[in-house]
């Protein structure tokens, strides 16, 4: 755990180390290495646009810049700071397929979110809304950071200054954007968007630099012309010289983003420079794709939610999926939270005895920021899938009743996160396995090898070890019905007519688990549907 590392082993082992948390916080080293940062600290910033509701690439950001300022911290005595700034002053461009009273929204478009009533009805706007949302779970997570609200930045005076400097720098700024548009936009882009004072409409229309020291701009309102300070709330920016302004305004030193603001940040840390500060340091990652391979969206609401993981599965299983390969595009849905779940206990198991150069690269230390709890788990979250598998609708005592038969001393109050697991996999078989369970008839051949698995049970002795017995009688017995050769094509016949299911576990272990008379009941049920396909 971590208060058994040293902190200078830990720092000696964390240079080294290539685990990807550890490399990017190298960047920051080098980043201050002839002097510690003027402001004090250094500023890890993700962002938030709250148009939709938060999904998990929205919580994957702050969590992999959480392991990479935990990692810079084991390296490092200069302080650090975490910052999910939301981009609530943005117009709403069109609405969002996963929420209540469309019709209403329709009639706000063009308008700040923060300036748009919730749909919901629960909060001050529907910015407030999906910043709240946000907040809630990056909470119930227990990340350490600061939530900034572009609405209040803005509205403040906080960007002035830096406001102004883009006025001074107007033309250098069209310098770095106009090339990269199109010609039809290049006529009407303008870094500036003024917010209307007649509709309240965050107005995409050229301007014209007035008096940038007061922030006056000019522009065009409704058929007349106008001039409009922009400082305090009156104006926001273009959305990536709006990132860039706030890197320079707020200092940040550190901020990924998604693969595809790979242009973004080329642009934006181009601006930056512009007006007179260095880019932070960051990476791209990869983006998250939906069970049909689509980018997932807060719009669309495809994809898995927030929530609907944790149905499923628990917080640690999230965080390792999201550790694992950030620059390689990942599914995310329903059916990778088992794996997630059971990989996320396994590297959990191997970090106790691993030397420290391996927990370092083991996901599980970063999820835990090097204190990884003592508790193992004595069955795999698969194995309980298949139990209440056969169980049908049950409960939880019903299933420790079961884990009784394979776990010495079984209790929730002994394990539990085993029994934090049990939960979840009722949810898991009632909302998505339960309805795909069809156990099918044996044929002939295979009742034949179904009544010898049958009889060898019958004949286990009371002293038997059951979960290697029971696995050498069902290689034994494979083996003389199909051959080393197809063993797989038996083990799929054990799941399909005993569990329903084409996919399974170590039979032993599941029928220690199960018990042998219950197993026995399941074979007779399925000899019973013999010939009836």
């Amino acid at each position: 755990m971590a208060n058994e590392l040293r902190p200078e082993d830990l720092k000696a082992a964390a240079l080294d180390s290539k685990a990807w948390p550890y490399e990017e916080a190298r960047k920051l080293l080098k980043r201050y290495e002839k002097a510690p940062p003027a402001k004090g600290h250094v500023l890890f910033e993700t962002g938030y646009g709250p148009s939709g509701l938060p999904h998990i690439g929205t919580f994957n950001e702050v969590l992999r810049t959480t392991m990479v300022r935990h990692a810079f911290e084991a390296m490092s005595d200069i302080p650090t700071r975490l910052i999910a700034f939301s981009d609530d002053m943005d117009g709403l461009r069109k609405v969002p397929d996963n929420v209540p009273n469309k019709e209403m929204l329709a009639e706000y478009l063009g308008k700040p979110l923060t300036k748009i009533p919730d749909p919901f009805g629960t909060h001050e706007s529907f910015a407030h809304h999906n910043n709240a949302m946000l907040r809630q779970f990056l909470d119930r997570y227990g990340f350490d950071y600061e939530f900034l609200s572009a609405t209040d930045c803005y509205g403040s005076g906080r960007f002035d200054e830096a406001l102004r400097g883009v006025l001074r720098q107007y033309d250098a700024i069209m310098g770095v954007m106009l090339p990269t548009l199109r010609k039809e936009r290049q006529a009407t882009y303008s870094p500036i968007l003024p917010i209307s004072s007649k509709s309240g409409i965050v107005l995409q229309v050229p301007v014209t630099v007035v008096d940038a020291e007061n922030g006056i701009v000019r522009f065009q309102d409704e058929g007349g012309t106008v001039e409009q300070s922009i400082l305090g709330g009156a104006a926001k920016l273009q959305w990536k010289v709006d990132w860039a302004m706030r890197w320079v305004a707020l200092g940040v030193d550190y901020e990924m983003a998604g693969k595809d603001l790979i242009d973004s940040v080329t642009q934006s840390s181009k601006i930056a420079r512009v007006l007179g500060a260095r880019p932070p340091e960051g990476f791209n990652y990869e983006m998250f794709l939906d069970e049909k391979g689509e980018k997932i969206s807060k719009s669309k609401g495809n994809g898995l939610s927030l929530d609907q993981w944790l149905t499923y599965g628990p917080q640690e299983s999230l965080a390792f999926y999201i550790y694992r390969e950030p620059k390689k595009a990942k599914s995310l849905h329903m059916g990778v939270i088992p794996r997630a779940i059971d990989d996320y206990w396994q590297f959990r198991g191997n970090w106790p005895a691993q030397e420290l150069p391996q927990k370092l690269g083991n996901p599980v230390h970063h999820i835990h920021d090097g204190d990884v709890p003592a508790e193992t788990l004595p069955v795999t979250f698969g194995l309980l899938l298949n139990l209440v598998g056969v169980l049908g609708d049950a409960r939880p005592e019903q299933v420790w009743g079961y884990l009784a038969n394979y776990v010495a001393d079984a209790d929730p109050a002994r394990y539990p996160a085993l029994d934090r697991l049990v939960g979840h996999a009722l949810a898991f078989h009632r909302d998505f396995v339960a309805p795909t369970l069809v156990r099918r008839a044996p044929t002939e051949s295979e009742a034949a090898a179904l009544r010898e698995l049958d009889a060898g049970l019958a004949g286990l002795t009371a002293d038997s070890d059951v979960a290697v017995a029971v696995q050498d009688l069902v290689y034994e017995i494979g083996k003389t019905h199909y051959g080393k050769e197809a063993l797989r094509d038996w083990f799929k016949v054990l799941y399909e007519t005993l569990l329903g299911s084409s996919q399974g576990p170590r039979m032993g272990s599941f029928i220690a688990l199960y018990g042998v008379e219950n197993s026995r009941r399941l074979i007779a049920e399925a000899l019973a549907r013999e010939g009836s396909s």
